[in-house]
């Protein structure tokens, strides 16, 4: 399934950081090191000390799916209920990041790519702060979402595809934006102009036509519940 064309990656060349400190390009594939006279400073507190002090595990929860698909809506459902119980947690919403650290940023291609890059890199910092982090971003390639992944540590990164259908996002059009986009007034709109490319492995799929979002929510922290580490 895709929405407005049948690309199988972002349609530029650009660069992606691995785990190991290295960058990918992703246009040849080539690994290119990291710059040489930039050390990592070594830190005494150490992530898991972080997270003992918060009792509880980190995760990275990654929402993607279409504008108006709900991703925002869950992921405030998610945090009021991990909030209720205690945990340590931070929503990185895709518009409110637009305001400040990506405000730089348009929505060409090459722009979607590095507003996903910083998010990303912002994330696995918060990770290893302890937090619990929810990322609901459209996201809309899947090399820029497993980037995401490849940046956490094992089992840390949980994708959450929000299964909206097109027309279903079309319909609620919570900010006018399909509407403009529709008659022109917006360039590089996903779904409309602009590609977006759905999970094909996401940990969980919610399907917003089939549950409201307390229940959808209720979901994913039942899978957080199972998945963590004793």
């Amino acid at each position: 399934m895709k929405f407005a064309g049948d690309k199988t990656k972002a349609p530029f060349v650009h660069s992606a950081r691995g785990r190991g400190g290295m960058l990918i390009d992703h246009g040849t594939s080539k690994i290119q090191s990291a710059p040489q006279d930039i050390v990592m400073q070594s830190l005494q507190v150490r992530r898991e000390s972080r997270a003992t002090i918060k009792k509880q595990s980190p995760r990275v929860i990654w929402l993607t799916g279409l504008s108006g698909a709900g991703k925002s809506t869950i992921a405030n459902a998610i945090e009021t209920r991990l909030h209720a119980r205690g945990n340590h947690t931070y929503i990185l919403d895709g518009d409110n990041v637009r305001h400040g650290l990506n405000k730089d940023l348009g929505f060409s291609d090459q722009d979607r790519v590095e507003n996903i890059r910083r998010v990303a890199e912002v994330a696995r910092l918060m990770a290893d702060a302890g937090l619990i982090v929810i990322v609901a971003f459209i996201s809309p390639f899947r090399v820029d979402r497993d980037l995401a992944r490849n940046l956490m540590s094992d089992d840390e990164f949980v994708e959450v595809f929000i299964d909206t259908p097109l027309q279903e996002c079309i319909r609620r059009d919570p900010k006018g934006l399909y509407r403009k986009a529709l008659t022109g007034g917006i360039a590089h709109f996903t779904g409309v102009n602009s590609t977006y490319e759905p999970p094909l492995n996401a940990e969980i799929t919610l399907k917003t036509m089939e549950a409201g979002p307390d229940e959808l929510a209720m979901r994913v922290i039942d899978y957080l519940d199972k998945t963590t580490p004793a």
